[in-house]
């Protein structure tokens, strides 16, 4: 036999329910009475339950090679046994020989003896339920019929057999057949909506049961006279089938008795709307959707209906802002609408009108994301750094594990020179980093953390964050350069910054910060000729806009013995703009007084 890795999870499911040695629930005396007397010795039964029991075992382990043995084991004592027919049954079916699980699963609903097999036992419930389950993925529906009819009537308070052949007579359009298992469901389980609309469509089905069809809907409105929602539903019924007059009649006393009442308002919505009455049609819309009893859930329902009305048709967004700002000066359930009104803007391009709906969204539900990533993203665009502060700093309390809040609220306060608060909120961020973050965010943060740290001259506490940035990304390009550099700036571990500035060269060969980092560490290993080279190429690449790049373009020259190209380049960098065009950071008035001394003693000074 082939090696068993998975049994058909219907077995596992019964488990020790369906596959007992017994199968038997609890009985009194009287009811034992009945059954035939145990066909097995004392001895052989004592083996049969050992095996039985060690099989269940071994399956529940996933022994399942094991497991089938016992199960032989167990048929070589009692061949007849239905529990072990079912087992085996279960094999061959995984194992894709179908004819024989058939004829196992037959021989264990066949072998019940005669007392058992016409109780409730559960057992036998579910041998039968997985033999009807075979047909039907064999497509054999009258085989399946059969046995569920069999379960039906052997179990007279189980519902899922009744369920099943209603499936079954509706795929066979037998809709006589479905009323009549809808009519025994019914007096199982009690009238309900859904088999009084079932019973309806059948009847409307068979074409000439329409009277039948009205009268069902009719007695369920009857049996629950108090109950509006079933009125409602009768008078939709009329409607739907072209008796307009008579759910007129329904709607309007309804309304009568509660003139709030949102479904039957919806109701006669649909009535005006079908009878091509417009102005009453609109006039209800406005009631509905200006009626605080209404549910939120109905008035998205009635939105999303006329936006695809209206984009089906002449596409005009007036009349739905409108109807969207009337709603929205209503007291909200929740924030739902809302958010429907701002994605229908933004679809529409209507920025300025979002904003101030997206507003309320946060009033509504603060712990809207979507919302506010929405506002945030406007004034990062509009580099209004006053308003991304306000809008991240409440997302750190609503989402303190969205580690995007975190980035801008820091990215905000770091621009704004405020370096202190800048290290807090990333201080703070990067504790919400865990093994489901995104690596490159984390790593983005490190290497954030890091250059601020470095502000603060808390080296060490900048290389440490560094690293971590590198663990969680170790080709951040930003991360590299920035260590390499400042590595180089302290002449530290000048191997591993020039490792570390050579591959970002090579990410971007024409990213002039890269090569001057690069230039600079050459420069401090003496390597003076190579730094030339890759300055001179920082310098073709928009770097003759930076002042720190002109800068080490002189001291290079210096180094290279061109001592008057080495003066003319620190004299254009004394000469740039002190807040520098490439973002980086204005000199400090110590570097400011070294370049004057480069200029004034004409020769290279050390920092």
């Amino acid at each position: 036999m082939r090696k068993i890795i998975y049994i058909i999870s219907l077995c596992m499911a019964v488990g020790l329910a369906a596959c007992g040695t017994s199968g038997k629930q609890a009985k009194t005396k009287s009811q034992q009475a009945e059954f035939v007397k145990d066909p097995l010795t004392p001895e052989q039964r004592r083996k049969f339950d050992y095996y039985f029991l060690e099989a269940v075992r071994m399956k529940q382990k996933g022994e399942y090679d094991a497991a089938y043995e016992l199960y032989q084991h167990c048929l070589d004592i009692y061949p007849t046994s239905g529990a072990a027919l079912y087992e085996i049954a279960q094999f061959y079916m995984y194992l894709g020989q179908e004819e024989k699980g058939e004829q196992a699963l037959k021989q264990a609903v066949n072998m019940m003896p005669l007392k058992q097999a016409v109780s409730s036992d559960e057992s036998n419930f579910w041998y039968k339920q997985t033999l009807a389950s075979y047909y039907e993925r064999k497509r054999n529906v009258p085989r399946a019929i059969t046995v569920y009819e069999n379960m039906a009537d052997q179990f007279p308070s189980r519902l899922e057999p009744l369920m099943s052949l209603i499936d079954l007579y509706n795929q066979t359009k037998s809709y006589q057949q479905v009323i009549n298992t809808l009519n025994r469901l019914e007096e199982l389980d009690g009238k309900s909506e859904q088999i009084s609309m079932e019973k309806f469509r059948m009847y409307l089905l068979l074409g000439d049961q329409e009277k039948k069809a009205f009268t069902e809907i009719e007695s369920l409105s009857k049996e629950y006279p108090y109950d509006m929602r079933y009125q409602t539903i009768l008078g939709d019924v009329y409607l739907n089938n072209d008796k307009p007059q008579e759910a007129l009649g329904i709607y309007q006393r309804i309304l009568k008795e509660e003139p709030g009442y949102a479904p039957a308002l919806v109701s006669m919505a649909s009535y005006y709307q079908k009878t091509g009455q417009d102005s009453l049609y609109r006039m209800q819309l406005d009631t509905i959707l200006l009626n605080d009893n209404v549910l939120s859930d109905t008035k998205m329902e009635i939105m999303r209906q006329l936006i695809l009305q209206s984009e089906q048709g002449t596409k005009d967004s007036t009349q739905i802002v409108s109807l969207f700002q009337n709603i929205l000066k209503r007291p909200q359930q929740n924030a739902d609408l809302a958010m429907l009104c701002a994605q229908y803007l933004l679809t529409k391009k209507m920025e300025k009108e979002a904003v101030p709906v997206l507003h309320q969204i946060l009033k509504l539900d603060p712990e809207n994301k979507p919302a506010r990533l929405q506002l945030l993203s406007y004034a990062i665009r509009d580099n209004n750094l006053d308003e991304v502060i306000q809008i991240a700093k409440p997302a750190l309390e609503y989402n303190p594990e969205s580690l995007e809040f975190y980035y801008y609220l820091g990215i905000a306060h770091h621009q704004k020179g405020e370096d202190d608060e800048a290290l807090d909120v990333f201080t703070r961020g990067v504790k919400q980093i865990n093994e489901k973050s995104d690596k490159g965010i984390a790593s983005d943060f490190y290497a954030i953390l890091g250059d601020l740290y470095h502000s603060k001259e808390m080296h060490a506490e900048a290389y440490a964050a560094y690293d971590s940035s590198l663990v969680y990304n170790p080709d951040n390009i930003a991360t590299l350069n920035n260590y390499a550099y400042f590595l180089s700036v302290e002449r530290k571990n000048l191997d591993k910054a020039e490792e570390m500035s050579y591959r970002t060269v090579k990410a971007e060969p024409n990213n002039e910060t890269y090569l001057d980092t690069y230039a600079w560490i050459l420069f401090e290993k003496g390597r003076y000729t190579e730094a030339r080279i890759y300055i001179e190429q920082a310098l073709r690449n928009k770097g003759d806009k930076s002042r720190t790049i002109v800068e080490h373009a002189g001291d290079i020259y210096y180094m290279s013995g061109e001592k008057g190209k080495a003066l003319e380049y620190w004299k254009k960098a004394d000469a740039m703009d002190e807040t520098p065009e490439d973002g980086s950071t204005p000199p400090t008035e110590k570097e400011k007084k070294r370049l004057k001394q480069k200029i004034a003693q004409k020769k290279y000074i050390a920092e």
